[in-house]
């Protein structure tokens, strides 16, 4: 088996969360129960907000499986947000102490914090949960 590579994409407003896992062999069984049950397992978790009531995560595969097997091509899981309003946040005017919102909007330029708090957000960890899930069974 070669390394596993990891990507996502994705806002936490935004319509879906996106994640790829290239590198996972070909013929591996996968089960998708499992991965939901990680996610399930991630929202019994600790946290400030009330997302976590609103989201019920459940994978979907994109693609890299067919008939519940690996086909060695890299996995696509996608995670719909049920509460995707990014375009009808307002703008934040502040960046908030402790948070990516100042140093990313200096990185990227940007005046409004959104482009920066969206990708750097509590939400988002849920589809590295699913990519993890996937890497769990095979380890």
């Amino acid at each position: 088996m070669s390394d596993l590579r990891w990507t996502t994409a994705g806002e936490s407003h935004g319509p879906a969360l996106v994640g790829i896992l290239e590198g996972f062999p070909a013929g591996f069984p996968l089960s998708i129960e499992r991965v939901d049950a990680e996610l399930a397992r991630r929202q019994g978790g600790y946290g400030r907000g009330g997302r976590m009531r609103i989201e019920t995560d459940r994978a979907e595969v994109l693609s890299g499986v067919r008939a519940g097997a690996t086909l060695g091509s890299p996995i696509a899981l996608s995670l719909v947000n049920k509460d995707a309003t990014i375009e009808r946040l307002p703008v934040p005017t502040n960046p908030r102490p402790g948070h990516a919102d100042l140093a990313g909007c200096l990185k990227l330029g940007e005046r409004d914090p959104r482009a920066v708090l969206e990708r750097a957000s509590a939400r988002e960890t849920a589809i590295r949960v699913a990519l993890g899930g996937v890497a769990r069974q095979v380890l």
